[in-house]
């Protein structure tokens, strides 16, 4: 069997461990896997395209972003332009596509799966809002860096009496936010997807001033606002000296942690082995402590509840 391999979407620390996982497992099995660069973008022109092995995966497993790299191909969503692609696979002798990415990537695996190849998703997104996996390849990381920062910032917080509001990524997902700001200790969590009230924020800021709190933190997922418009409303109701840091695409880079590491290994060499037993159409998904095959069809029409147990025990720990 001869195995395309890409990673596509938004980088994420432990994608390297996800290609190693599934060359050496296929290399295992005698199987051939070739690497595709720079996503869906790269496989419209054969950028990139060579056979990996045992060796061109040696060293790369603490290693953050992806050596095949990736980029955006919006011109993917063509079915002329999926046809041509689904094509050029078939005269490279390609029988399976496996993917590293998001929900956007795994659209575009299904498209070529209608059009005959096999296709196996591995899911990795620092925002870990895939239906289906409870975890994400590179959520881990991302959450240990922004807690990192929490905890620097609020040395300085403390230090000078201030209101730090820090921003973290999360466009449409809020798992980041939380997970950071309840790990740091954040007096107020901001998500897409519960409803907030500023002017409490405030009372509460000026309420635990007059308690003796000397600083606050204050964790912003991008999607739920502004962190540069919520710093200056926050000062101008208070009165409090504020001061907002975004932390951008800090959150995407760096050696990722043992436990990406180790999920990304194992769902790397759970794709190879799902192909082998005939599987098609599936993610690898991460399961109540289980690796094991999510379809499509399910990651597609479902959508990743929000943990709001987590966000009101956030609330409760942070009251004065």
């Amino acid at each position: 069997m001869k195995i395309a391999l890409l990673t596509s979407g938004g980088d994420a620390p432990g994608m390297n461990a996800a290609i190693r996982a599934v060359v050496r497992r296929a290399g295992y099995y005698g199987l051939t896997v070739y690497g595709i660069e720079r996503g869906f973008a790269g496989l419209l022109n054969g950028e990139g395209f060579r056979p990996l092995n045992h060796r061109s995966v040696a060293d790369i497993i603490h290693r953050g972003g992806t050596i095949l790299r990736t980029a955006r191909a919006p011109e993917f969503c063509r079915a002329s332009v999926q046809d041509q692609a689904a094509a050029w696979l078939r005269e490279q002798g390609i029988e399976a596509l496996i993917v590293i990415g998001g929900d956007g990537s795994f659209r575009g695996g299904a498209a070529l799966q209608e059009r005959g190849l096999r296709f196996i998703g591995i899911p990795a997104t620092i925002d870990n809002d895939i239906y289906g996996t409870d975890l994400t390849i590179g959520f881990d990381t991302a959450v240990n860096t922004a807690a990192d920062a929490i905890n620097r910032l609020r040395d300085t917080a403390t230090s000078h009496e201030r209101v730090f509001v820090i921003e973290v990524m999360g466009r449409c997902a809020g798992f980041i936010a939380l997970a950071s700001g309840l790990a740091g200790g954040a007096e107020s969590i901001l998500v897409p997807e519960m409803e907030f009230n500023l002017e409490e924020i405030c009372r509460r800021l000026l309420a635990a001033k007059e308690h003796g709190r000397s600083h606050s933190i204050i964790v912003v997922a991008e999607g739920a606002a502004s962190a540069m418009k919520m710093g200056e409303e926050i000062k101008k109701r208070t009165g409090l000296e504020t001061r907002v840091t975004i932390l951008g695409h800090l959150q995407r880079g760096g050696t990722p942690t043992a436990a990406d590491r180790i999920l990304a290994t194992q769902m790397g060499a759970a794709a190879v082995d799902l192909l082998r037993r005939g599987e098609n159409g599936v993610m690898v998904g991460y399961v109540k402590g289980r690796i094991e095959p999510v379809p499509l069809a399910e990651v597609f029409s479902g959508e990743k509840t929000f943990p709001a147990e987590a966000y009101e025990l956030a609330h409760i720990l942070s009251l004065y």
